[in-house]
């Protein structure tokens, strides 16, 4: 494969964290291939001078600029939902742009059947759109299972997305661009879109909205910005029903994916709280059955392991830094007397299963 030269559009959070992943595939995959951050393009020239230097990035050009550089084959959309649709036509436009990634939502209006055009007169462009829960190890395994195991005919469903933070003014201050009309904004097209797009791996395209709730307000929050959202679905295709939520405003929560589908011959359901594995039942017996994915990507990977649990190298990460830093008073750091206390615990269990096998195992 020829070099990536990769262009961003946005220096936002989620244009920092595509950033990471771009510069770490080449610690997991052996086939990676060769990457160059070539440019980034933002409203504000500061932010993206800033955005560029800090990550690596060869330039920082506006937007017109950008366009018009042949040498960028990739361009990763990652700005205001408002501006994706106008990005995409940019990006689209670019003769050198053989792949575009663009941010959920693809659009914020009603620019569908445009984008369906465009993208008819582009079938020589690689297009991607972010949901990335639908890459995670129990997701995958779980659209492959209920793709390959029986379950009979889907009866009823429940999928959801809920958040904690927007109960705060500090929050929703911070983040006033989140704020906007639906569906530029609001919890059903930042959250609830990640939600729908499950809902789609599993049932099709056959779905069909019958109704829609909306609760929660704040002074701060204008009324056609939701909260909490809430719509009933019919499945065409197979007659089930079910509903499906978003909420940026449910206490305890904290982050949330989860969805429940029942069948005529049995179920399946997953929560993100548990990000390893997914559950299922058949009729055979009605017993649930944990599925564990474990850290299972594709192709295989032996870093950090194929047997780490997906949070794993995040703890690393953390590790490393207080180990450098010392900055975090509500970590406990494993000094070395810790060390030795676990070593010695160790020493005796190994010295007590000695024990136990001269006493109990040898006399069998």
């Amino acid at each position: 494969m020829d070099k990536i030269k990769v262009g961003f559009i946005g220096a936002g959070g989620i244009a920092k964290a595509h950033a990471y992943a771009l510069q770490a595939l080449k610690f997991y995959y052996p086939d990676a291939p060769d990457i160059e951050l070539r440019a980034v393009t933002s409203a504000r020239p500061s932010s993206r001078r800033d955005f560029a230097e800090k990550y690596g990035f060869e330039q920082a050009p506006d937007l017109d600029a950008f366009i018009r550089d042949p040498e960028i084959n990739t361009v990763y959309i990652l700005s205001p939902n408002s501006q994706h649709y106008n990005h995409l036509e940019a990006a689209m436009a670019m003769e050198g742009a053989e792949r575009i990634y663009i941010e959920k939502p693809i659009c914020s209006g009603r620019e569908e059947e445009k984008i369906a055009r465009m993208l008819a007169g582009n079938e020589n462009k690689h297009v991607q759109a972010g949901f990335q829960f639908l890459f995670s190890s129990p997701v995958r395994e779980a659209v492959n299972f209920w793709s390959k195991q029986d379950l009979g005919r889907p009866i009823h469903f429940h999928f959801t997305y809920k958040h904690t933070d927007y109960l705060k003014k500090s929050y929703r201050e911070k983040r006033k661009n989140r704020l906007t009309p639906a569906p530029d904004g609001g919890a059903m097209a930042d959250l609830g879109s990640h939600a729908i797009s499950l809902l789609i791996a599993f049932f099709g395209d056959s779905l069909h909205i019958t109704n829609a709730l909306q609760a929660g307000s704040f002074p701060d929050v204008p009324e056609d910005s939701d909260l909490y959202s809430e719509i009933s679905l019919v499945d065409n295709k197979t007659g089930a029903v079910g509903n499906l939520s978003a909420s940026r405003i449910s206490a305890g929560m904290g982050d949330v994916l989860a969805f429940d589908i029942y069948c005529e011959n049995g179920a399946l359901r997953y929560n993100s709280y548990y990000p390893d594995r997914f559950e299922y039942c058949l009729a055979s017996d009605y017993q649930w059955t944990t599925h564990y994915t474990g850290s299972n990507f594709q192709p295989a990977t032996s870093f950090p392991s194929k047997h780490m649990p997906g949070g794993w190298l995040r703890a690393l990460k953390h590790a490393d830094y207080v180990f450098l830093t010392r900055n975090d008073p509500r970590a406990f750091i494993p000094d070395m007397k810790h060390g030795l206390k676990v070593q010695r615990l160790v020493r005796e269990t190994a010295e007590h299963l000695k024990e136990f096998r001269k006493n109990y195992i040898s006399q069998r």
